[in-house]
């Protein structure tokens, strides 16, 4: 069955009505899904066997049949791994109809079908008893609940009901227990992704307004892979505390607590940010630990597991706040069914009060900007870039129209001395109505200190196609500006947004009309990934284990549609090197209206670099000005031995090849590419392939 569903085009701003199976939506679950960097975590799965083995011999040991229930099976691998420890039955429990159905099939495809039955439901819902999904309760209890913050899951919610209705009451629990810890640090550079910094603008200091100082910030975690984030870039303030254990053998609480680790500071410093991790030991003794600790956190980096479906989290405190070498401190750590938030306090506070509910955004800007948003808006080099291409364009008379959510831009073409500046932003569904969420911010940073801006700052409630001449009091558009950065942008071609406001307003724009930027390129490498080709490799065998079922259906959802589209990834945080040279591939003329007819670019790249190419990345420089350039992808020439430092603010798209290819890096092998820039749609349809000449 098919129906037509009504999807926001983030390039063209347009509403798209497509034509849709009901199996879509599923499909692109198990496309972009981190099975398979599940699978390929070898840390992961041998910690897991390692510890069921151990619980299967404690109970065969007290004399007892084992009864194994499995919450969360995803391909049956766990349960797999207790059969063959001996386990006499085991009950996978998947609430996810095509996964569900694959653990089936792995199961028949190993011959377990006898002794394991996957059971299609949540948990909650499972019954016990003659008739029902459970003949009887567990007695070993196997899951794999958890995400970067531990229990963003529902993993309490989901311990809770079965040590009530589903296993018994001396049950064993692999993992055995987990254990969160926390270290709180000075960082500029993780701060800068929290709250906005004083941005100066020819000798005018804009600060930000007492609300967003005062905020609280965004609730949700900050999950990354911190092995990436340099020592040198924080300053620890305190030791390494363990915040709390949860011991998943016996019945777990989902109810709000809050726990205090009390220590000395070991040095002077503004308290900003609090890292967070966690072990899972899978043993009661506490001899196999699984742990989610960065790598410099181990006495030999190079032993470090890679992983991207459990990370670290960042947590940022609600202000900072000034402590001094030798100073007693309490780091509370509180958490409600699904997540974490910290705090810190002063010993000498005797009265303090645990917020019960985790905090929240009262002051909107954390709403509308994402956290790299922040970093970005707080990068000083980047706001140099911006200024300096502004002041070589702006006019004492110019007539400013902005397009980008929630840019300073505006600000900064008042306080250069512009004498209009509009600027109109756009909800999430770009361009479907307009949104005056960033406004409180924007107008309040810039009124309070610049009072005589007062009536020139203005905010215009309308899409581009329905902006007139009396919108803008008669006036052409002068200057035409944008970052471009729009909140529903994913991939880097998303910000031609931009193009299409553009052209919207291409009537209203004064025949000399300045168009910053001027023009946008995209730009492709080829790349071996050092850890992140996981994520997209197929596994084959597990543990010994024939998983192949989940590899082809995996397979057969790419195929569906997304396997020859890209995807977004940060690149900052999955560590590459180049194969080839950076080739600029496409280039969008922003001084021109968009086109009407596709644009295509196709040729070849000679490989430079010997390794095994995983796939290519891409990503969007912009023309400021004729000699200001800014890039979203690489900030730096790439190195003599292919090592890429990469824009940390924006995603960059990366298409994956569905086997590797290795190369020599002597001439023999080429990147062939062709891709096509559909004006209508906004998509850019691609092609890459690894020939030798």
């Amino acid at each position: 069955m098919k129906t037509f569903c009504g999807r926001a085009n983030p390039t063209t701003g347009a509403l798209d009505w497509v034509e849709e199976s009901e199996e879509y939506d599923y499909h692109q679950e198990i496309a972009r899904s981190c099975y398979a960097d599940m699978l390929h975590d070898k840390d992961r799965n041998e910690k897991y066997y390692q510890g069921i083995r151990a619980a299967v011999s404690r109970v065969k040991a007290r004399g007892e049949r084992v009864v194994v229930l499995d919450i969360g099976t995803g391909t049956g691998l766990l349960s797999m791994m207790a059969v063959t420890a001996g386990a006499d039955y085991c009950y996978a429990i998947e609430v996810f109809k095509p996964m569900a159905q694959a653990a089936t099939c792995i199961v028949e495809r190993n011959g377990f079908s006898d002794k394991i039955k996957v059971i299609n439901k949540h948990s909650t819902e499972v019954t016990v008893g003659p008739d029902g999904d459970m003949q009887e309760r567990a007695n070993i209890l196997v899951t794999e609940l958890f995400d970067t913050e531990l229990i963003g899951e529902g993993a309490l919610p989901s311990y809770e009901h079965a040590h009530m209705h589903l296993v018994q009451a001396d049950c064993e629990a692999v993992p055995h227990r987990a254990t969160v810890y926390a270290q709180l640090v000075e960082s500029d550079m993780l701060w800068k992704w929290s709250q906005l910094q004083p941005i100066e603008v020819d000798g005018n200091k804009l600060l930000p307004p007492p609300a967003v100082v005062k905020c609280a910030g965004a609730p949700s975690v900050c999950d990354i892979q911190l092995s990436q984030v340099p020592p040198e870039s924080f300053t620890p303030l305190g030791p390494i505390c363990t915040m709390f254990r949860v011991d998943f053998s016996k019945p777990v609480s989902s109810a709000a607590q809050s726990y205090t680790a009390q220590f000395k500071a070991q040095t002077s410093g503004r308290a900003q940010v609090v890292l967070s991790w966690w072990d899972i030991d899978m043993d009661p003794d506490g001899n196999i630990v699984c742990t989610m600790a960065p790598s410099w956190n181990y006495s030999d980096p190079h032993t470090y597991p890679w992983r991207d479906h459990w990370m670290q989290s960042v947590y940022f405190l609600p202000a900072e706040e000034n402590v001094s070498e030798g100073e007693e401190l309490n780091l509370i750590v509180s958490h409600d069914d699904y997540s974490l938030w910290y705090s810190l306090t002063h010993s000498e506070q005797n009265d303090v009060k645990v917020a019960p509910f985790r905090p929240c955004c009262t002051c909107q800007a954390h709403l509308v900007w994402t956290r790299p948003r922040f970093g970005e808006l707080n990068d000083e080099q980047r706001t140099e870039s911006y200024v300096n291409a502004l002041r070589s364009i702006l006019k004492p008379d110019s007539v400013c129209l902005s397009v980008s959510d929630g840019s300073l831009l505006p600000i900064f073409a008042h306080l250069l001395g512009s004498k209009k500046v509009r600027r109109p932003f756009f909800s999430e569904s770009q361009g479907s109505q307009i949104s005056e969420l960033p406004s409180p911010y924007t107008d309040s940073c810039l009124l309070r200190q610049h009072p005589k801006l007062h009536g020139k700052f203005q905010l215009l409630g309308i899409r581009p196609e329905q902006l007139s001449l009396a919108d803008l009091e008669g006036n052409q558009i002068s200057v035409l500006m944008g970052e471009p950065y729009f909140s529903t942008s994913l991939l880097p071609w998303h910000s031609l947004f931009f193009w299409y406001c553009r052209t919207a307003v291409a009537q209203l724009l004064h025949p000399s009309a300045t168009i910053l930027p001027r023009a946008a390129t995209l730009y492709i490498i080829a790349v071996e990934f050092q850890d992140l080709w996981r994520i997209r490799a197929a596994c084959g065998t597990c543990e010994g284990f024939d998983v192949s079922p989940m590899d082809e259906m995996i397979q057969r959802s790419l195929d569906y549609r997304e396997s020859l589209e890209a995807e977004p990834h940060p690149l900052w945080e999955y560590p590459c090197r180049a194969l080839t040279k950076p080739r600029p591939v496409l280039t969008f003329d922003f001084t021109q209206c968009v086109p009407e007819q596709p644009v295509n670019s196709d040729g070849t790249v000679a490989f430079t670099g010997r390794g095994h190419c995983h796939g290519v990345a891409l990503w969007m420089e912009y023309q400021l000005t004729e000699d200001i350039t800014v890039s979203m992808g690489l900030t730096k020439p790439v190195r003599e031995e292919g090592a890429c430092e990469w824009n940390p603010h924006r995603k960059q798209g990366v298409f994956f090849f569905r086997s590797v290819r290795e190369t020599s890096g002597d001439g023999r092998e080429d990147l062939s590419y062709n891709l096509t820039f559909d004006p209508h749609t906004g998509d850019i349809k691609m092609n890459f392939s690894v020939t030798e000449p």
